[in-house]
């Protein structure tokens, strides 16, 4: 019998915290640790969008303050995110499947002027050692 159960082999952590964005900016997310994970998302609400174009990149290194950043290759991401003033109460997701033990989240804002509000977690999964202790 197959068990369908995510909740023993994920973690969750805050990617980018919720907040409001009301510059042209690169908004830094928080940096996420895969160790003992194979697969990471990414999974992103916004809020109110008033104007404003925002980008999702993910940079990534292994080093845990990033001093090694560099911004992920096309072929370890697995789709894209882009948030405009359509994009109220919506939610996307991005997964990383690149070999680098750190990744972070970077949105880049353009032509704001009174900004959008946006947050994201991560999903770590594929545990390597199960059940995940929980947080």
């Amino acid at each position: 019998m197959q068990v369908f159960d995510s909740y023993h082999g994920s973690q969750v952590a805050t990617a980018l915290d919720v907040a409001a964005i009301s510059s042209n900016t690169t908004t830094n997310g928080n940096i996420i640790d895969t160790a003992g994970f194979e697969a990471l998302l990414f999974a992103f609400v916004s809020g109110t969008i008033t104007d404003g174009a925002y980008t999702v990149q993910l940079w990534h290194g292994d080093d845990s303050g990033l001093s090694d950043a560099a911004q992920v290759d096309a072929d370890e991401v697995l789709g894209s995110v882009d948030f405009a003033a359509a994009d109220d109460d919506t939610s996307k997701r991005i997964g990383y499947i690149g070999k680098k033990r750190y990744v972070q989240v970077r949105v880049v804002s353009t032509g704001v002027t009174t900004g959008g509000t946006l947050g994201a977690i991560g999903i770590l999964s594929t545990a390597h050692h199960a059940p995940v202790a929980n947080q």
